[in-house]
């Protein structure tokens, strides 16, 4: 990327702005800036402090303090950054082995830990144990937690406050308490295991615990942490107290973030609310500055991004590599850079580049500058209070009189410098674009831009010219207010090479049709024409089958086709498809199919056609078959027609005969019918 020069010596002319010397070098060259005034400063990396990554901390341990001991390189940097350039510097970590540890052991004693008590107890004893395994210079401190001691997290009861477990065997429970800090940071591992193995369980009512209470305390106080490698051990079988928690125990005051130990017991409770990955960290960037990484970790891969800042699975003696880059505002910063749970930093210091070296040889009172009226200054005039223009030649209140600004206006009823620009000792002095900063508006009345042209398909000049002074200079091959308009007929040729299929003109690579049938982008599609197949179907048939014209006719209006047949239509098929061959199949007057080949030929109006004598003509009808579909058909239907006679002459007489049968009943029940006789039987005649 180029970057703006400066033109030490000037060369602006009287109406000119200063900013007009500033450029890329070959455009300052081009306008005959020499070679040796032009001003280009660089920005720079400079190491302060630069200790080497320590490689044998044991050894060095028996001839200096652990201090010495350094993983991060280099630890102040200086960087003088110029506006827009990045500066880069490579940072090195790396785990040394040895390296003193400070470990804090914190353990929840709340009621539901008793079970797994001696296990925890046993950690941290065993804690201690390995990590004596990893470095010669450990120490290791203790401390425990259970709740605030305030309702509803414990009860207020005088018995529970002593005794809140509610039981002596096989001991009572402690008293409940926020936070005990136990054991400062010491190397007497007797003494850990000695105070972690006498614990007792306390209680509480709720299931969160004051975890991140304690977690505060024993990170802000002085329990003896060292400027080394801190770890703290969390170990809880529950959940923690958030913000807001406190409310329903009345605590609204925010946790102020400062140490509150009292006999090493945490007093605040009740009014407030090791890794193998390397990530690093950095303080708050000030406006205007950008910091990116780019890690180069053990497994020899490039990361950048968010991904830059982290590299996993580093073991002691790994080296892991990262480089910054940063842009600058306009104002000195410090910031620091650190691997995440470290407390080695790297101090980086920026300094901007906001002038030029050329300003220490500034000469007050230049003649340069209209006979002492300024200081000149990097070869521009820095004008005296009062004074203006290029070469500070005006008059400050003289230039603004109404016969100096009526200088500017390019008539009456322009505005002064076209709006573009100031009226300066009567003449236009014109600004940058605000949009475009990289662009200015110039000419006599400012009244001319190279970036307010015509656009077409969202690109000034069509991406086909350049625009000058508001107006389109095309390329060579193009044309229009937007170089919109292609010179070339390219655009507009048909399939068979004419302009338009001769039927239109072209105008902008696009086809204006003259004939309102055809349409399309050459003019060759014409939706309500026969095809060229259905124009010379009367003419084949009459040459080829002797059909739809008589001889007369055929012979005059089919003259023009050259007609060759062939037998089968299959052989048609066999012909290559090419330009300007058309397949066709019409149907001739007995509704045959019948196939040829058309094609244009060379001399204009004449046609060569290969037509097959084979017809696929549609075979005749079956007359057995219809004769006996039919006989069939007039069987089946009057065995239909006797079967429904019979179906309802049966319901009929079904009905009639049921009519009948009911009417005897009614006779049956008639006095009319019945008998004069009546018949009397003695019971006693038999046994007689």
């Amino acid at each position: 990327m180029n970057k703006a020069q400066t033109c030490v010596k000037s060369f602006a002319e009287v109406g000119q702005h200063i900013w007009e010397r500033c450029d890329t070098a070959e455009a300052l060259l081009r306008r005959g800036c020499p070679s040796d005034r032009l001003e280009d400063p660089r920005g720079s990396a400079v190491l302060l402090k630069n200790r080497k990554i320590t490689f044998h901390p044991k050894e060095q341990r028996h001839r200096a303090h652990h201090r010495q001991v350094t993983q991060l390189q280099p630890q102040s940097v200086l960087l003088h950054l110029r506006p827009g350039e990045p500066q880069t510097f490579e940072l090195k970590f790396k785990r040394v082995e040895d390296y003193p540890i400070d470990l804090y052991y914190l353990m929840d004693l709340s009621f539901s830990m008793e079970d797994d008590l001696p296990n925890v107890k046993k950690l941290g004893t065993d804690l201690m144990e390995e990590m004596r395994n990893i470095t010669s210079d450990f120490r290791m401190g203790f401390g425990a937690f259970v709740d605030k001691t305030v309702m509803p997290y414990i009860s207020t009861a005088e018995d529970l406050l002593h005794n809140p477990c509610k039981r002596a065997e096989p001991w009572p429970c402690a008293p409940p308490f926020t936070y005990h800090h136990v054991l400062s940071l010491t190397a007497n591992g007797s003494l850990f295991t000695e105070l972690v193995g006498g614990q007792r369980i306390s209680g509480n009512l709720d299931s969160p615990e004051g975890g991140l209470d304690a977690l505060m305390q024993a990170t802000v106080c002085e329990i003896g942490w060292r400027n080394v490698t801190r770890l703290l051990v969390f170990s809880t079988d529950a959940g923690l107290h958030f913000a807001g928690d406190g409310k329903l125990g009345g605590i609204v005051l925010p946790n102020d973030g400062k140490c509150h130990l009292h006999d090493n017991v945490y007093s605040r409770g009740n009014s407030q609310a090791l890794t193998s990955e390397v990530v690093m960290e950095n303080s708050k960037l000030p406006p205007g500055f950008h910091i990116s990484y780019v890690s180069h970790c053990k497994d020899h891969k490039l990361r950048d991004g968010e991904q830059g800042r982290r590299c996993s699975d580093i073991s002691i003696g790994d080296e892991v590599c990262d480089c910054g880059a940063r842009s600058v505002s306009h104002r000195p910063s410090r910031v620091i850079i650190k691997p995440q749970g470290y407390s080695e930093e790297v101090e980086v210091l920026l300094s901007p580049i906001c002038g030029c070296s050329c300003q220490k040889d500034k000469v007050p009172h230049s003649p340069s500058c209209s006979h002492g009226n300024g200081t000149l200054e990097c070869g521009a005039c820095r004008c005296k209070e009062g004074r203006v223009g290029t070469f500070c030649e005006c008059n400050q209140v003289e230039s603004g009189e109404a016969v100096d600004s009526y200088l500017c206006h390019r008539d009456n009823a322009s505005e002064q410098c076209s709006g573009h620009g100031q009226c300066v000792c009567g003449k236009c002095v014109c600004d940058k674009s605000s949009k475009k900063p990289n662009q200015a508006y110039y000419g006599q009345y400012c009244e001319c831009s190279d970036f307010n042209c015509d656009q077409y398909q969202g690109l000034q000049c069509g991406g086909q010219g350049r625009c000058v002074c508001g107006v389109c200079e095309c390329l060579p091959g193009f044309s229009g207010r937007a170089c919109e308009c292609p010179l070339s007929v390219e655009s507009c040729l048909s399939h068979d090479g004419q302009v338009c299929a001769g039927r239109g003109v072209c105008h902008c690579g696009t086809c204006i049709c003259q004939d309102p049938r055809y349409q399309g982008p050459t003019c060759d599609l014409c939706p309500s024409c026969p095809s060229v197949c259905t124009v010379h179907r009367e003419c084949i048939l009459c040459r080829a089958f002797s059909q739809s014209l008589n001889p007369k006719e055929c012979e005059t209006r089919c003259a023009h086709l050259n007609l060759t047949v062939v037998g089968q239509a299959a052989l048609l098929a066999l012909v290559p498809p090419s330009a300007g061959l058309h397949r066709c199949m019409e149907l001739d007057t007995e509704g045959c199919r019948v196939h040829f080949l058309l094609r244009a030929g060379q001399k204009e109006g004449s046609v060569h056609i290969h037509v097959a004598l084979e017809r696929e003509c549609p075979s005749g009808p079956n007359v057995v078959l219809i004769t006996a579909v039919a006989s069939a058909s007039v069987v089946v239907l009057g065995v239909a027609f006797l079967l429904l006679w019979k179906l309802l002459t049966s319901i009929h007489d079904r009905r009639e005969f049921a009519r009948f049968q009911r009417e005897l009943e009614k006779r049956r029940d008639n006095p009319i019918y019945r008998s004069a006789i009546t018949t009397t039987v003695n019971p006693k005649y038999k046994e007689q």
